[in-house]
């Protein structure tokens, strides 16, 4: 299974639906296939022009490492050097905080990544799974 534009859409509806419902700060949230490649990204009004980027970086690092941003935050406490050289070879576009979540299809296999930001960033991890779930599929923390 790949993850089609429908349910990019839905991921990201649901996300900023969890944000006004927990009433969190305006957020951005970006959706990444399995390539890395941008299948839907949207910005709340009220949220600073860096979001978006950031919403990506939480993203793609996630994708790109195979690990939720949670479980990249982690290591970056235990081997910074590793993070900051993986950071590098990324271009500077990994962003190693919560927010960043995986997803997964019925079978397991990970077909994107989610990266939600615009609050803490537990509450940005706490929409990217709530929205990645409403769509029928599975969010990966890596917490």
């Amino acid at each position: 299974m790949s993850l089609t534009l429908s349910d990019a859409k839905k991921i990201v509806d649901a996300v900023l639906k969890a944000q006004a419902n927990h009433k969190f700060k305006p957020m951005a949230v970006v959706v990444l296939n399995a390539a890395g490649s941008v299948k839907a990204s949207e910005a709340q009004d009220g949220t600073s022009n860096l979001r978006p980027k950031i919403a990506h970086g939480k993203a793609f690092g996630a994708i790109s490492m195979g690990l939720g941003s949670r479980a990249l935050f982690e290591r970056a406490k235990q081997e910074p050097f590793f993070i900051q050289s993986m950071n590098s070879l990324c271009d500077g576009a990994l962003v190693p905080v919560p927010g960043g979540v995986l997803i997964k299809d019925k079978a397991g296999a990970t077909i994107g990544a989610v990266g939600v930001t615009g609050d803490l960033s537990d509450n940005d991890e706490i929409c990217a799974v709530e929205g990645i779930e409403a769509a029928g599929l599975t969010a990966d923390t890596g917490g």
